[in-house]
């Protein structure tokens, strides 16, 4: 698989996007009760913050996740954890189908790594998944994230988990 990342329209995009927050294989992306205009107006707010971006993984052509990159001095985790130079936060989600595909869910997670490390500055990827979301724990550690500790978030409890250019690199070598 071969992904394309363009940035998130949020106006052309909602409507594609709520279906996908809504859907309940989302529930750990918190938006299950959101309207077509809730999404619409939190991903203008993105687009709107100079510390988070959006955007849209496509395959062939047709989009299949969402990623969302922000500074975690700034936004997420201010105030949770020592924010170091070249940190980069992270959210994806890949799109609900009706005929899942194996090891397609690694593929994305590999190829938004990849996308932000590309950026030179990017020394480690953040992220702070729900502790109840095993799947995506299990999944971040094959691309050699490594689980510091769990955090209190004002929306749940997260585990706090770092990946640097080198072990995602030795993660897909291996």
């Amino acid at each position: 698989m071969t992904f394309t990342i363009r940035p998130l329209d949020p106006t052309q995009d909602a409507e594609l996007l709520h279906g996908w927050v809504t859907h309940p294989k989302a529930v750990f992306w918190m938006m299950q009760d959101a309207r077509p205009e809730d999404v619409e107006r939190a991903y203008l707010e993105i687009a709107g913050d100079a510390h988070h971006d959006a955007f849209l993984g496509l395959d062939d052509g047709e989009p299949v996740f969402l990623m969302e990159r922000y500074d975690p001095a700034h936004r997420e985790l201010t105030g949770l954890y020592e924010a170091e130079p070249g940190d980069v936060g992270m959210h994806f989600l890949v799109a609900p189908t009706d005929t899942p595909v194996h090891g397609f869910t690694r593929a994305v997670i590999t190829a938004v790594l990849r996308y932000l490390f590309e950026d030179p500055a990017t020394r480690r990827v953040v992220v702070e998944p729900d502790v109840r979301n095993t799947a995506v724990h299990a999944l971040n550690e094959a691309v050699g994230f490594v689980a510091e500790r769990e955090i209190r978030k004002p929306e749940k409890k997260a585990l706090l988990s770092f990946c640097t250019r080198e072990q995602f690199e030795k993660a897909v070598a291996a």
